[in-house]
Formats: C-alpha cells, sequence, structure tokens
C-alpha cells in the first residue's frame, strides 16, 4: 500500500470519544465571514416585534468546508429552507460563535478540524471553541453529535460497530467480514495474527484514517508474502467476491436510499502468487468507473439486489448504535452466499445520486425543530401595538 504523506501522525495515539484523533489530513475548513445565505420572506408590521426571538427557533448554522458546500450546493438548500421559513447561516469558526448564533440546530462535517487539532494548535483552538459553544447552549442539536463523527474517523472503532452488529442481525444474514487491525511492522507478527484470525486472501488493506484522500489508497494482497506491503497502522479485511457490485446505502434522519456503484470484480480464492494490486476506491466506485478492475466475465451471473427489510433492518440498528442522523454505509453481496456484508461506514457522505437529499434533509430538520419546540420553553411575545385611530 502507498504511504501517506502525513502517516507518521497517527502512530502518535489512539483515537478515542474524547476527540483525540492520531490522525492526519490537509483539508482545512474555510474561515469566510459568517453569511446568512437563506431568503427572508416580508412580515408583517405587527409581526416584526418578536420575529427574531421566533426565527432563532428556526435557525440553522452550516459548519462545513467550500469542498462540502459546493458538493451538496448549500446555497440551493437555503432557498428551499427560506421557502419553508428555516433561516440557513454559514458559521465562521475563526470568529465567535456567541455572536454568530442563536442557532437551533448545526450541521456540520468537522472531520477536517478533528485530525489537524493533534498537531495544529489553530486547529485545536477552533475546535475548543466549538465545543465551548456547543457546551453552554445545550438546547442547540449537533448533526452530528461529534463523539460519534470521532468514532467513524477511526477504522478500528468503526470495523469494531460493523462486528459487534452482526449478532442482532443475523436473522438477516446481514455480516461482516473476518478483519484484523494492523499497528506493527513485525511481518511475523503480522502473517500469525492473520492465520490466528482465520482471514482469507485476498486481503483488502485499508488505512486506519477513514478521512481525506489517503483514506481512499487501498490495496489487495494475495499472500502472506504480501503482507509486507501493508503499512501500518491499517485494517486487513478479507475480501469478497461480490459481483463487482457495491450498494452505497445513504442515510438522512429516518429515510435512507441505496444507489448501486461499480466495485471490484471477483477474484479466486487465495492464497496464491500475484502482485500486491493498489487502487484507489473512490476512482474505482465512481458511477461513471470504467477500470479493468471492475470488469467482469459476462458469464458471471447477475446477483439480486439486497431485500428492502433487510436494508431497513441494517439502518435502524446502525442509527440506534451511532446516534447519527447523516452517514452513508457500504454493502456488498456475497456471490456464494447471498449474504448481505457490510464492508465500511461514512460519515456525512456526498449524497450523489440521491435526488430526494435536499427535501429528507429539510424535513429531518423540521422534525428537529418541531420536537425542540416542544422541550424548548416557548418565549411569549407581546402583542402587537394597535394602529391610531383618526376620527372622521
Amino acid at each position: 500500500m502507498k504511504t501517506c504523506a502525513y502517516s507518521h501522525f497517527v502512530k502518535k495515539r489512539s483515537l478515542s470519544l474524547s476527540l483525540s484523533l492520531s490522525l492526519s489530513l490537509s483539508l482545512s475548513l474555510s474561515l469566510t465571514r459568517p453569511q446568512v445565505i437563506s431568503i427572508a420572506y416580508p412580515l408583517h408590521n405587527q409581526q416584526r416585534h418578536c420575529s427574531s426571538a421566533q426565527m432563532s427557533r428556526r435557525r440553522v448554522g452550516f459548519c462545513l468546508s467550500d469542498k462540502k458546500r459546493r458538493q451538496i450546493n448549500l446555497v440551493a438548500f437555503a432557498e428551499l429552507c427560506a421557502s419553508h421559513s428555516v433561516e440557513v447561516v454559514e458559521i465562521d469558526l475563526s470568529q465567535p460563535l456567541e455572536s454568530q448564533g442563536p442557532f437551533a440546530v448545526i450541521v456540520h462535517k468537522l472531520s477536517d478540524v478533528i485530525v489537524k487539532a493533534e498537531y495544529d494548535s489553530q486547529s485545536q483552538q477552533l475546535l475548543d471553541n466549538f465545543q465551548g459553544y456547543v457546551s453552554t447552549h445545550p438546547h442547540t442539536v449537533l448533526l452530528d453529535p461529534l463523539p460519534a463523527m470521532s468514532q467513524l474517523l477511526d477504522r478500528f472503532a468503526s470495523y469494531r460497530i460493523m462486528s459487534q452488529l452482526q449478532n442482532s442481525l443475523r436473522d438477516w444474514r446481514i455480516s461482516s467480514p473476518p478483519y484484523l487491525e494492523i499497528s506493527t511492522s513485525d511481518l511475523s507478527v503480522i502473517q500469525q495474527d492473520v492465520e490466528s484470525k482465520g482471514l482469507s486472501f485476498p486481503l483488502i488493506c485499508k488505512t486506519r484514517v477513514a478521512h481525506g484522500s489517503c483514506s481512499h489508497d487501498m490495496s489487495l494482497i494475495f499472500s502472506m508474502a504480501g503482507l509486507s506491503e501493508a503499512h501500518p497502522p491499517c485494517v486487513l479485511q478479507s475480501f469478497v467476491n461480490h459481483g463487482a457490485v457495491l450498494h452505497k446505502v445513504f442515510v438522512v434522519g429516518e429515510d435512507h436510499f441505496t444507489v448501486e456503484r461499480p466495485s471490484l470484480k471477483n477474484f479466486p480464492p487465495g492464497p496464491y502468487e500475484r502482485k500486491t494490486i493498489f487502487f484507489n476506491s473512490h476512482q474505482v466506485s465512481k458511477p461513471e468507473s470504467c477500470s479493468h478492475l471492475t470488469a467482469l466475465d459476462e458469464k458471471v451471473p447477475r446477483l439480486p439486489p439486497p431485500s428492502g427489510e433487510a436494508m431497513v433492518a441494517l439502518v435502524r440498528e446502525l442509527r440506534a448504535e451511532l446516534g447519527m442522523a447523516l452517514f452513508g454505509v457500504d454493502v456488498i453481496v456475497n456471490i456464494n452466499t447471498h449474504t448481505l456484508t457490510i464492508i465500511d461506514i461514512n460519515i456525512f457522505p456526498g449524497y450523489e445520486g440521491v435526488p430526494q437529499f435536499f427535501s429528507s434533509l429539510l424535513s429531518h430538520i423540521e422534525s428537529v425543530l418541531d420536537h425542540q419546540e416542544l422541550e424548548v420553553p416557548q418565549a411569549t411575545c407581546p402583542p402587537a401595538p394597535s394602529a391610531p385611530q383618526t376620527d372622521l
């Protein structure tokens, strides 16, 4: 596997729910001034005096990188929100959040800041400021909670979750492949662990870091000797033949959508002598991908899609386990057993190929706001002053 330019950072310490991540990536959060991008509809004169208190309860902050804002088209989403009396505000982490609020909900993807905070004091300060605001505003709802997101930044943690879910999902014939956490460079130790864990070749090797460009750099290892090209910290996962079809499950609150993507073709079971294959999973699984790694023999029968009921059960269990509303799951179908197999979980994915994303996200935000209005005491607006009367 190629060595990530920042791999020395992830060796410092293990990830914890206190957001101490030993990861490294180079994406940075945009530090532009906060910008209200919702469209305000005019209020009648008698409503203006209490509109501020009312709108603060339907004010949603978005804390995203420039790339993520473009990816989800935040400006267009804000226009949809405005038509439902929901105000969208872009948060500037470099400025005090107190002066930018109040926020009823904050939608964020702070992965970049979290991972850089381990070695960059400015990022740590930004993260401290954000956490400080959240702790002093307990009624502000985060989509999603920081500790939950932090788990998914570390494949050691997320793969443990996937493995544990097998018990509750056994009746649905849902599983995850055997895997091994690699923290040593000692080849003999790695080989012994692979054998004792019962992993079968080929093996997919993935970085421990589950965020950023390096996290998509993977390799396919076919023999014990090939394990010398596994660079820790990483995970080894038994490869499951699945007919070169990946099912990406996108979750938005109570809704989920499944999109089919290309994936790696079938390989004979190993071990056997073959050069390690290095690939970028993002490139292989693009909708328009056309790679020799995804080409199937025409004689291979096409597998049926996963059952809707099984997908519902999977999403329900993951939502309960993660405590998250915006995430993705990569699922394949074993060509031999037809077992539904979970191979990865992703934070706030791009939702490509999901035309209902806007409506589903708005619906979830509105449900959170409605629930919040029931929980938080409402401010009482005084009656509007009456217009002066003129005698005729």
